[in-house]
């Protein structure tokens, strides 16, 4: 059976039953964050923007923030029959795109804030990360297919990886 693709937005957060290609487009400092159980063949994307939701507009999104998605995305796993302990987490983004002159050190380091409190929320949850492609300061696309588990991440200048 031939895989749908499915492309997430920004601040969005699926999770579908296999056969299914996962999207996210236009990864700076943000972080595509994927999530699978291959014994349940379920698995989930989100397109995680910042750290955290804490008084910040916005947070009814719950794909947009690490502290708010990764949890809403482990529960919906569960939902769709995934187990914890067969649940595995990849991560790519959290880029640093910019380097502006007079910018806070706050504003530049979105991208590390991002992988950092994602990688937290999953040991929290105790979701195991088999893998990572994460940092620098060139933006990403990423494509996770049910098929075979493989995320394939592209960065701009530097070409396809599969992780």
């Amino acid at each position: 059976m031939a895989e749908n693709s499915i492309v997430l937005g920004m601040a969005d957060l699926l999770v579908v039953p296999a056969p299914v290609k996962l999207i996210t487009l236009g990864l700076g400092s943000c972080i595509g964050l994927v999530v699978f159980d291959t014994f349940a063949k379920v698995a989930g994307m989100a397109h995680i923007m910042l750290p955290d939701s804490r008084g910040l507009k916005g947070a009814e999104k719950v794909g947009k923030f690490a502290d708010t998605a990764v949890p809403a995305l482990i529960e919906e796993m569960l939902k769709k029959g995934a187990t914890r302990p067969r649940i595995r987490a990849k991560i790519a983004g959290g880029a640093q795109m910019f380097s502006l002159p007079g910018a806070s050190a706050e504003f530049l380091t979105v991208g590390a804030k991002n992988v950092r409190e994602t990688k937290i929320k999953l040991q929290k949850m105790g979701i195991a990360l088999v893998a990572a492609d994460t940092g620098g300061n060139k933006g990403r696309t990423i494509e996770f297919s049910t098929s075979n588990w493989l995320l394939k991440v592209k960065t701009l200048g530097k070409g396809v990886s599969e992780i």
